[in-house]
């Protein structure tokens, strides 16, 4: 678009002013014998490390194209402690401390993979009583860490009020679990060869209570986002996450559930009492297709449901058994015998797996970790790749991490 306008070298002569549509356009500017090409760099925008909408110190590089995302690069690391050392210098009791801290989320499921590698090298056989008490305790802290995501993702889109209602459900489950354990978050309640110490009287009616007082109150949360249309429009269609990425960066739980992967270790490689739960159809493993961030959010809601149910179903399996020890007792010092093993478990956000190696003797010579963040995390770039920076933080929410997790 041309203007004349007035001003030029001799009086009276008129000035071009060219006009471009878009950045960079050639011809942008005041012209004197021919056009201007002005280049153009992409935008290089830190998200984090202490931002509110990355869920701790998690840093995201990206490079936008106005509001487009064309790269985003995870930052990670700095909540690294170098736990996979600290477990080198510590015996098989005092490495519990250290194992359920990286996923604060999950502390009682992180504790449970490092016992079960422990006594499947020790050859170790739990009392029945304590490998269904593990279970129940194992499907009350998945809907804990279900209930917070719950709570917070809308939160991060604009919604308040979801999160108090979460976090009174939260508070419902949180009683029975401190009353047993003594923790709200650090539960330091597995040993090897079962549990710390045995129910307290009346402890099941108590959590009956509370999940029924949890299930008759969760379609609140229901009904508050997933018919609403600004929720709706802000989530679906956004950050689909194929199968094929799904696989190709080791993405687990419910993310790649809400993506049609159907893959449970609760199912597929049953652990604890997860075989008998599933042969009486107890344990449902949900799916979605669509991949995006409403289908994530709604994946997670409905497997709340299906930890209820099975938390219900522990109870009544533990009303039917006898009396009996909660573990089994073992020296003072615990030495694994000489050789590997690996154990895998179905954390709440995903595959945690764990490779211990002895060498005979009281600490492991080596306990790598994987956790399930950092593969959750790790595929993001490919998610966010073409959408606009308002989406990021739909997308992020949703992928459901906790940066330590991440870092360990």
């Amino acid at each position: 678009m041309s203007v004349s306008e007035p001003g030029g070298d001799q009086p009276g002569t008129p000035t071009r002013l060219t006009v471009g549509v878009g950045a960079g356009a050639a011809g942008f500017g005041h012209e004197r014998g021919g056009g201007v090409d002005l280049g153009t760099a992409d935008m290089v925008l830190n998200v984090g490390p202490q931002h509110p909408a990355t869920h701790g110190v998690l840093r995201l590089r990206l490079t936008l194209d106005g509001e487009r995302i064309v790269g985003c690069e995870p930052i990670v690391g700095y909540m690294h402690r170098g736990v996979e050392k600290l477990f080198e210098v510590r015996d098989y009791r005092q490495i519990l401390v250290l194992a359920n801290r990286h996923d604060w989320l999950s502390a009682f499921s992180s504790e449970l993979g490092v016992v079960l590698a422990v006594e499947r090298m020790l050859g170790l056989e739990v009392p029945e009583r304590a490998t269904w008490a593990r279970t129940l305790l194992a499907e009350l802290n998945r809907v804990l860490n279900h209930l917070l995501f719950l709570g917070s993702y809308p939160l991060e889109l604009g919604a308040i009020t979801p999160l108090f209602y979460a976090t009174r459900e939260r508070e419902t489950i949180q009683e029975v679990m401190e009353e047993i354990s003594g923790g709200r978050m650090h539960y330091m309640f597995n040993r090897v060869g079962g549990l710390k110490e045995d129910l307290p009287a009346g402890w099941l009616d108590r959590v009956t209570s509370a999940v029924g007082a949890v299930r008759g109150r969760l379609g609140q949360i229901e009904d508050m986002l997933l018919d609403n249309e600004i929720f709706a429009a802000r989530t679906k269609g956004v950050g689909v996450l194929s199968p094929d990425l799904i696989h190709a960066y080791g993405v687990s739980g419910p993310i790649a559930r809400a993506s049609g992967v159907d893959f449970d270790l609760r199912r597929d490689e049953p652990y604890l009492a997860y075989a008998e739960l599933a042969a009486d159809k107890h344990l449902k493993v949900v799916t979605r297709t669509e991949g995006d961030s409403y289908a994530r959010f709604s994946c997670l809601l409905d497997q709340v449901r299906v930890s209820l149910d099975l938390a219900d179903a522990c109870v009544a399996r533990m009303r039917d058994l006898p009396q009996g020890p909660i573990n089994v007792k073992l020296p003072k010092i615990v030495k694994a015998p000489e050789g590997s093993t690996y154990v895998w478990t179905e954390n709440p956000l995903g595959i945690n797996g764990y490779y211990l190696v002895s060498r005979g003797e009281k600490t492991p010579w080596r306990l790598k970790l994987r956790s399930a963040s950092f593969n959750n995390i790790a595929v993001l770039p490919e998610v966010v790749r073409g959408c606009v920076v308002a989406d990021l933080i739909s997308i992020l929410g949703s992928m459901f991490f906790v940066v330590g997790d991440i870092d360990k």
